[in-house]
C-alpha cells in the first residue's frame, strides 16, 4: 500500500512579474499563482497519483479560500489547513530573469501563526513520510515551535523525515548564522535532505560540494540531493555519490522546480515498503533521482509553480 505523505509549512500566493528581466520596482504585469514550498510538494505527490496531506495556515480571506480550493481540486487532503480570521494570507512577489532564475519579496502573514494544537497527531501517526519545507516556518512565531515539535515527534515515532531548508536571502537578512544553526539542527533528524548548491555551501561552510556532503552526513543526514540546475542533481547516501543528469529544456520560470523534485522523490519512496532502506540502495536512489529531475525540469517550462506540475501522462511528452 502506498504511503501517505504529510507536508508541513507555508502556503502563500505568488504574484509573478511577467515582464521578463526587470526588477520588481519596474514591473507592471503580475500573475497570481498558488505557491508555498510544502504546498508545491503536496500537489506534486497528488498529481503523480500519491496521497498527501498539507498542514499549515492561511488567512480567512479570498486568497486563503483560493488556496484551499486549489489544493482540494488537486486532491491534497486539507483537513489540517487552518484559517486565521485575524491575519492575511502570506504573499510573495517574484521577478523573473531571462534564464528562468528569480528574486523574491515576501509579505508574511498567517503562515507564521500555525500552532501545534492545530496538528492532528493521528494523521502524523498514520503517515510514513513527513516532509518539512521551511522557507518561512523557521523564521519565528508559533509556526517555528510547531515545526520543531512535529519534527521531534516524527523522529521519535520512526517516521521517514524529509527536510528542505529553502533558503531565501530576502527572508534571512542579517540572520544568516541563525539560518545555518537551525538548518543544522533539522538536518540531524533528517533521512533525506534536498539543498541547492548555494545552500550546501552556506550550511556546510565548504565551497567543495563533496566536502560539504561529508559534513552534512556527519551531522546525521541520510540521503542528500544537491540540485545543480541544468547540470542535474548530485546525490549521495553517505557511501556513494554521483551527479545524475537532467533532461534538456528551455527554462521559463524555475519557481517550484526544487519542490517538484522533492515531491517526485517522495512519491517514489512512498511506494517502497521501507523508505529508509530504499535510500541506502544507491542504484534505486539514482533511479528515483533521475525521475525527480525530469519532473523538476518540466516545471521550469511554464509560468508558476503549482500550475506547472505535470501528471504522469504529461511527463510522457518529454
Amino acid at each position: 500500500m502506498e504511503s501517505q505523505v504529510l507536508c508541513i509549512g507555508e502556503l502563500l500566493i505568488d504574484f509573478i512579474c511577467s515582464d521578463i528581466n526587470v526588477g520588481l520596482d519596474e514591473g507592471v504585469n503580475f500573475v497570481k499563482k498558488a505557491g508555498g514550498a510544502p504546498a508545491n510538494v503536496a500537489v506534486t505527490i497528488s498529481k503523480l497519483g500519491g496521497k498527501s496531506f498539507i498542514a499549515g495556515k492561511v488567512g480567512e480571506d479570498f486568497f486563503g479560500k483560493y488556496l484551499k480550493h486549489m489544493l482540494d481540486e488537486e486532491g491534497v487532503n486539507t483537513s489540517m489547513l487552518m484559517e486565521d480570521k485575524h491575519s492575511n494570507t502570506t504573499l510573495a512577489f517574484v521577478s523573473l530573469k531571462s534564464n528562468g532564475e528569480r528574486d523574491f519579496i515576501f509579505n508574511r502573514g498567517a503562515d507564521e501563526l500555525h500552532r501545534y494544537e492545530e496538528i492532528n497527531e493521528e494523521v502524523v501517526e498514520n503517515c510514513k513520510i513527513i516532509h518539512f519545507g521551511s522557507a518561512t516556518a523557521l523564521l519565528g512565531g508559533p509556526s517555528k515551535e510547531t515545526y520543531i515539535k512535529v519534527m521531534r515527534l516524527s523522529k521519535n515515532a520512526g517516521k521517514f523525515i524529509s527536510f528542505d531548508p529553502n533558503y531565501r536571502s530576502d527572508l534571512w537578512k542579517c540572520r544568516l548564522e541563525e539560518f545555518i544553526e537551525i538548518s543544522k539542527a533539522c538536518i540531524k533528524t533528517a533521512d533525506f535532505i534536498k539543498v541547492s548548491d548555494e545552500e550546501m555551501k552556506l550550511i556546510s561552510g565548504q565551497d567543495d560540494l563533496n566536502k560539504g556532503l561529508e559534513i552534512l552526513h556527519e551531522l546525521g543526514a541520510g540521503a542528500i540531493a544537491v540540485t545543480l540546475g541544468k547540470e542535474g542533481t548530485l546525490i549521495s547516501n553517505g557511501k556513494e555519490c554521483k551527479i545524475v543528469r537532467s533532461i534538456k529544456i528551455k527554462s521559463i520560470d524555475s519557481t517550484g522546480a526544487g519542490d517538484a523534485f522533492v515531491g517526485a522523490f517522495l512519491w517514489q519512496l512512498g511506494k517502497s515498503d521501507n523508505p529508509k532502506l530504499t535510500v541506502k540502495n544507491f542504484e534505486k536512489l539514482e533511479s528515483i533521482t533521475a525521475f525527480a529531475n525530469k519532473v523538476g525540469a518540466v516545471v521550469c517550462t511554464k509560468l508558476g509553480a503549482i500550475a506547472s506540475i505535470p501528471t504522469l501522462d504529461e511527463l510522457n511528452n518529454y
